[in-house]
């Protein structure tokens, strides 16, 4: 396997959905070892190419591909939304397949992804089933004696907060309140991240509600802090719209970088769908740090 102990050039693809950006990379022949060091450094804006974190395709014996997605920190999630829209746009441009309809292993479960085309035939986005949420704090996980925090009133670093508790694969924390663009997330995200109830760390999103089919949030991802978007934050944003009786089942969801379009199928499925647009900034070749 190459390990990042030689300036072996690795071909690269840095693409973002809706500003969420990471560097992709086909390593379908599993040649690179060291996933998390390579994401800590080609995610350094300075010395490596600026990125929110690192993406990697590899082989699967569940689904078409598998996906491994790594904060800017080293640290491995189990999904990301944007990510696998971009990375089915990447296997396409890529003619590692065909097909329209991709499914994907993720440390989440197996998500289907249907791409979706401009009138010139190019891959401009995709719509994602994302699964089933989650609102058993057992399971998302969530240090709680409640089943499930759905408005729950909580208190973090000395301040009350009501929030609600979604996994999509992540694990989540929605704060519905009216003023979101003046909040110092660099003060409030650790607070939550590392708040002991928490014991994977927590994604944390602070959501306005415009009307029952319009929300506007930002996001604290645990491993990346602040980021334009999140897709399964986005996801996670809609079902406590839902769960709290303050939005429809299908809604636009405004983050910093983009609209992103939710549906939860609470009544049949009960799966969450997500749909946005995927796009490649550029490609090239990232030589690794020698340690």
């Amino acid at each position: 396997m190459t390990k990042l102990t030689n300036k072996k050039a690795i071909p690269f693809t840095k693409m973002e959905g809706i500003g969420n950006d990471y560097v992709y990379i086909n390593d379908l022949k599993e040649e690179i070892e060291d996933l998390a060091e390579l994401a800590i450094q080609v995610s350094e804006q300075h010395f490596g190419i600026g990125s929110d974190g690192l993406i990697v395709l590899r082989p699967s014996n569940k689904a078409d591909f598998q996906m491994r997605m790594f904060n800017l920190d080293g640290s491995e999630g189990r999904m990301c939304g944007n990510g696998i829209r971009c990375l089915a746009k990447f296997i396409y441009d890529n003619g590692l397949c065909d097909q329209e309809s991709i499914e994907i292993e993720t440390l989440s479960g197996v998500k289907t992804v249907q791409l979706i085309f401009n009138d010139q035939g190019e891959v401009t986005g995709a719509r994602v089933n994302m699964g089933q949420a989650i609102i058993d704090t057992a399971l998302i996980p969530i240090t709680a004696e409640e089943d499930q925090w759905i408005n729950q009133a909580i208190t973090i670093a000395g301040q009350a907060y009501q929030v609600t508790g979604v996994s999509m694969g992540n694990p989540h924390l929605v704060i519905f309140q009216e003023n979101i663009k003046d909040l110092d997330l660099q003060a409030l995200g650790p607070r939550f991240e590392y708040d002991t109830r928490f014991p994977e760390q927590i994604n944390t999103e602070f959501a306005h509600v415009h009307n029952r089919q319009e929300i506007s949030m930002r996001v604290w991802e645990r491993g990346s802090g602040e980021t334009l978007a999140c897709g399964t934050g986005a996801c996670a944003v809609a079902v406590a719209g839902v769960l709290n009786g303050l939005t429809e089942e299908t809604i636009k969801v405004n983050l910093l970088g983009g609209t992103l379009t939710i549906t939860w199928d609470r009544s049949d499925t009960g799966h969450v769908y997500m749909e946005g647009p995927a796009r490649t900034s550029f490609t090239g070749h990232y030589f690794p740090q020698v340690h």
